[in-house]
């Protein structure tokens, strides 16, 4: 018998002293080795306050307090919910029967015991048991670990004042709009300082979800801050150097989608290189068509190698820019259905054309968090950076 099955604590409620000693030398002889004795209801109930057990074998026909209501006081408190109460009785009536599970009953066994019925009911309940504790063990560790890692994310993404800073001195107003997944998609973004007046903005999504993708998330947020003071003026050597050292960082199989672009008002263009990357788009002043940027190349950390294309949007007064994650696309049915269409849509486009640019993103992620639901089965990024009144 596994050592955490026969170590579980068993309560036997019975009020004849012979049946007590015959379940628990039963038991006793099959291995159980933390059997307990309750006389009545009112024992059993003041005991499994004390210390719950890991289950309960328990006569129905008790003076005081019959096992009907032992069970049915068990179950009224949600902490006992899941205590599997084996139910031992003389009753053979089916109406008997279903009033015990009606009362909160697991399952039963009759009256006179039969050792082997006996040890087998007991032996599955308690190994369900044992299995529903270690699930929900691990289930609370997880749930710590991605809080933990949560809190972080909010650490690692940009600061107000840090945005407010470097938008300024590009002449650019930043918004920002995520959402992360129950268990963390991998999504992050930042934004890194650079000579005159510019600012170098990247957006990742790492492959896969939960603990393992935010640490190598935070993994890749270390390596891009370290190329920045050297590679952030240039987009595709930046996400070429970022690959060499994601293939050293991550295990096979991990990798991530990345873009790096750099925002410079003054001369009204975003030079960017892409990784398998959801494509920028660009929302011109004036109703003007949308401008979609390119986002092909091989996602970062498969293969050593692999060089990367800069590209440019323009990027004019009374204009915004739209990064996002490919989770947006999705929540909003594709690029030309859905996202497309909703920067087309005359509540962005009215807000953009009176210089409004706060109404139009809001416009934009009302939609999306409509679109995500109430708990978004991925994360969720949309940075959006705004020219508005930049002539």
């Amino acid at each position: 018998m596994d050592d955490a099955i026969a170590a579980c604590r068993i309560l036997v409620v019975d009020d004849t002293d012979f049946n007590r000693t015959l379940i628990g030398a039963l038991l006793g002889e099959a291995g159980f080795q933390n059997v307990v004795y309750a006389k009545d209801g009112f024992d059993a109930l003041a005991q499994i306050a004390a210390e719950a057990p890991d289950l309960l074998i328990l006569d129905i026909m008790m003076p005081g307090m019959d096992g009907f209501e032992v069970c049915r006081r068990l179950r009224d408190d949600h902490a006992y919910a899941d205590l599997p109460v084996l139910v031992q009785t003389a009753l053979s009536s089916s109406d008997d029967r279903n009033r015990a599970f009606a009362a909160g009953t697991t399952d039963l066994i009759s009256k006179p015991l039969d050792r082997t019925e006996l040890v087998a009911r007991v032996r599955i309940h308690l190994e369900n048991r044992v299995l529903i504790r270690d699930l929900q063990t691990y289930r609370a560790r997880v749930e710590g670990e991605l809080a933990m890692a949560r809190s972080m994310y909010d650490h690692l993404l940009p600061s107000a004042a840090l945005c407010a800073t470097q938008t300024d001195r590009a002449g650019v107003t930043l918004r920002s709009h995520t959402a992360l997944s129950s268990d963390l998609g991998g999504d992050l973004w930042g934004v890194l300082p650079l000579a005159g007046g510019r600012f170098g903005l990247f957006l990742l999504d790492m492959a896969g979800r939960g603990v393992s993708a935010a640490l190598n998330a935070f993994r890749m947020h270390t390596l891009i801050h370290e190329l920045a003071p050297h590679l952030g003026e240039r987009p595709a050597a930046f996400l070429t150097e970022l690959n060499e050292r994601a293939v050293c960082l991550l295990e096979l199989g991990q990798h991530a989608t990345v873009i790096y672009g750099v925002v410079d008002g003054a001369a009204e263009r975003f030079t960017y290189a892409a990784a398998a990357a959801a494509p920028p788009v660009l929302v011109p002043p004036d109703g003007a068509a949308l401008v979609f940027g390119e986002g092909s190349g091989q996602p970062v950390g498969i293969a050593a190698g692999t060089r990367y294309e800069e590209r440019s949007l323009p990027f004019p007064p009374d204009s915004a820019l739209v990064l996002h994650s490919t989770a947006v696309l999705e929540a909003l049915g594709g690029r030309n259905g859905g996202l497309a269409a909703l920067l087309r849509s005359p509540a962005v486009r009215n807000a953009l054309a009176t210089g409004d640019g706060g109404g139009a993103f809001t416009a934009v992620t009302a939609a999306l968090a409509e679109a995500q639901g109430d708990v978004p089965l991925d994360d969720h990024t949309l940075v959006w950076i705004g020219r508005e009144g930049a002539r």
